[in-house]
């Protein structure tokens, strides 16, 4: 039997490699996935373009717009001597933040009264605004106890001591980069998977291959196996890029992160199973691949909190492997998790691996009878 198997696993590999398409599909994308959401897939603002009103011009008010044209997520685009500009700056979309000083700004700080600063942000994308107004708030702050410390005044009450746990530098990529891991293994893994069947059956060998003393769980194991070991080695290359390249910290236990990874190769690998059982050609393949997939990125968490999804739809991504697998390669990345930690998200990915595994085998012999 596994003689057999195995013969029909080196064919799969070899029909995979040997095409140079298929090679370029297995190499080039992934890459050019993972430099894109590793470089341009960031939560991070920079060089917001902003506009100055200063309508103070004195020491005091000149340090704090040194402030944030220092800053690297500010940059001046513009400096106005009325307010007459700043609807049609943010209208135009040529700014995303004005900048306006008060010329009563430097006395009401001598006179240790709130000196006011108005912050008029572009709120078309609410979530830019309220990170824009996070960055703003953050150097006001600083430039208030900067002021404190050397004129005196007042204090505030009560003093913000922020700190983030996991990732103190709050980068983004620390988040993004961990869930490229999922992104890509189920991307390589379904469509290898998808296509095994849908590819025999186009070149009208798999009448031939029904034939042969092979059994049905024979040649879904040679068909689903390659699959799963071409979206192992895949997974383990992004693993290594996240580490060496994008410099995301590995704490966790790595036999828990490749014991997740394997329920999910092989629940994603039963998935692409039954749609290539389903598929005639490789482009209904090809298309049940992408039906299946956008809608399992979307509802994983991988751009999204599930927590911020209506509760049906919350229900509903239980029933998509990679939303555990996201959450196994966050916390393995970034908590220190080990295996008994994460068995809440082990054993239903489990349950998918072994329904879908078990619906190809039955829609497989559907359509061979």
């Amino acid at each position: 039997m596994w003689r057999q198997v195995l013969a029909l696993i080196v064919k799969e590999l070899l029909a995979v490699l040997k095409d140079t398409k298929s090679r370029f599909v297995l190499i080039g994308p992934p890459l050019i996935q993972l430099i894109v959401f590793g470089y341009a897939a960031t939560f991070d603002l920079n060089h917001v373009p902003v506009a100055i009103y200063n309508a103070d011009t004195s020491v005091a008010s000149r340090d704090l717009v040194a402030r944030f044209i220092g800053s690297p997520s500010f940059i001046e685009v513009a400096t106005l001597h009325s307010e007459r500009r700043i609807k049609h700056l943010i209208n135009a979309r040529q700014v995303a933040m004005v900048l306006v000083i008060d010329r009563r700004f430097t006395r009401d700080l001598y006179l240790h009264r709130p000196a006011p600063v108005q912050l008029i942000v572009d709120g078309r994308n609410s979530n830019t605004a309220l990170l824009i107004l996070g960055y703003a708030n953050t150097i006001i702050s600083d430039f208030d106890a900067s002021w404190i410390a050397a004129h005196g005044g007042q204090p505030p009450m009560a003093v913000l001591d922020q700190r983030a746990w996991y990732n103190p530098a709050l980068l983004s990529r620390w988040f993004v980069v961990p869930g490229i891991v999922a992104l890509l293994t189920q991307v390589v893994t379904l469509l290898v998977v998808g296509l095994s069947v849908a590819r025999e059956r186009e070149a009208g060998t798999f009448d031939q291959l029904l034939m042969t003393p092979m059994r049905q769980i024979d040649i879904l194991l040679g068909k689903g196996l390659p699959g799963l070991l071409i979206g192992t080695v895949e997974a383990s290359v992004v693993i290594l890029a996240a580490v060496w390249w994008f410099a995301v910290p590995l704490r966790g236990s790595l036999p828990a992160l490749y014991f997740g990874l394997m329920l999910f190769v092989t629940a994603v690998t039963g998935i692409g199973l039954m749609i290539s059982s389903l598929a005639a050609t490789q482009q209904q393949a090809l298309l049940g691949a992408f039906l299946f997939m956008v809608p399992s990125i979307i509802l994983s968490g991988f751009a999204t909190p599930i927590a911020n999804m209506p509760t049906p739809v919350q229900d509903l991504t239980l029933l998509n492997p990679m939303r555990y697998f996201l959450i196994i390669a966050r916390s393995v990345f970034l908590e220190r998790a080990d295996m008994h930690s994460l068995l809440p998200q082990y054993w239903p990915m489990g349950l998918i691996a072994a329904f879908s595994l078990a619906a190809a085998g039955w829609l497989f012999r559907k359509r061979v009878y």
